[in-house]
């Protein structure tokens, strides 16, 4: 065999890989979807669930995973950026920074039950914050955190170096080299840690079964007071979320149309995980545009 014909087979050994993936992921979606789809309707999106009885909707559900999504974006996504620009521009490299880094991929690596059972020990028990919307948020923040940090790192890392020199020559400061210069450049990688781990954590149930909790209380969506006890924006009420719903309905549902609730859930799902990587990857576009005056590389 020669080289020309070892480069074909390679390369259509990759392709073949490649395209078993896509397959895969093209069967999945299309299951979920052809099963979920015919049963998702207005009134499935915006009516409360039912524990009993048939014709529930998952209206709760939907909002709680959207209200868990911003509070946790909300609280990760500062820390994560101070953390990734402090380990790529300003952190020495030694021992102590060599330990953070050991620390943020063993983190990273964690079963999200394992988080799960860690924010009820601490959050819920230890600092008697019990079953709630920002228990699961910040339980969600740990299982985040240490991926999105070490996404953020990365994307600031591969900025050239020649753009850092630049800025320095023309008298700017490390900070504003980094805020001007190398974020602006670093945002299309950013926003696609932010992407991926959205989604995780938009489909994540086990740390949010021992959290967030498994059920809802009575709220109303018309009372946009946080403080008080029936406002949905509350963040000390529990709230059963949309991945954790299809899971209870699949293992304790006993409703007669719990397969059904299940499978427009899961489509729901899907849906709402797929236009929030478009949303945010056409946002990504328009923001770094809008910062350096290019378009990014694979920018809707």
């Amino acid at each position: 065999m020669n080289a020309k014909q070892g480069d074909r087979l390679a390369t259509g050994v990759i392709y073949t890989l490649v395209g078993v993936v896509i397959a895969t992921l093209v069967f999945l979606l299309g299951y979920i979807l052809f099963q979920g789809v015919p049963h998702i309707s207005w009134r499935f999106l915006t009516t409360a669930s039912s524990n009993m009885t048939a014709g529930g909707g998952i209206r709760d559900q939907l909002f709680n995973s959207l209200y868990l999504l911003v509070l946790t974006t909300i609280i990760s996504v500062p820390i994560a950026l101070g953390a990734g620009i402090y380990l790529s521009e300003y952190a020495p490299h030694n021992a102590v920074t060599s330990f953070v880094r050991s620390a943020i991929e063993v983190l990273s690596s964690l079963p999200s039950i394992v988080v799960g059972l860690f924010g009820y020990l601490v959050f819920a028990l230890k600092f008697n914050l019990g079953f709630s919307v920002l228990t699961g948020a910040i339980a969600l923040t740990v299982f985040n955190l240490p991926i999105l940090t070490r996404n953020i790192e990365e994307s600031l890392e591969d900025v050239p170096n020649l753009q850092r020199e630049a800025g320095l020559s023309l008298g700017l400061s490390r900070w504003r080299t980094t805020t001007k210069i190398v974020l602006p450049t670093a945002i299309p990688g950013i926003l696609t840690g932010i992407i991926l781990s959205a989604g995780r954590v938009f489909g994540e149930a086990a740390a949010l079964i021992y959290t967030a909790g498994q059920s809802n209380i009575n709220v109303s969506y018309t009372d946009w007071n946080p403080f008080n006890a029936s406002s949905f924006l509350n963040p000390m009420r529990p709230a059963e979320t949309l991945a954790v719903h299809i899971w209870q309905l699949n293992t304790e549902g006993v409703t007669p149309d719990a397969k059904a609730i299940s499978a427009g859930a899961s489509a729901v799902l899907i849906i709402v995980i797929l236009l929030v990587n478009l949303g945010a990857r056409g946002l990504g576009g328009l923001v770094y545009r809008r910062l350096t005056g290019k378009q990014a590389k694979g920018a809707a």
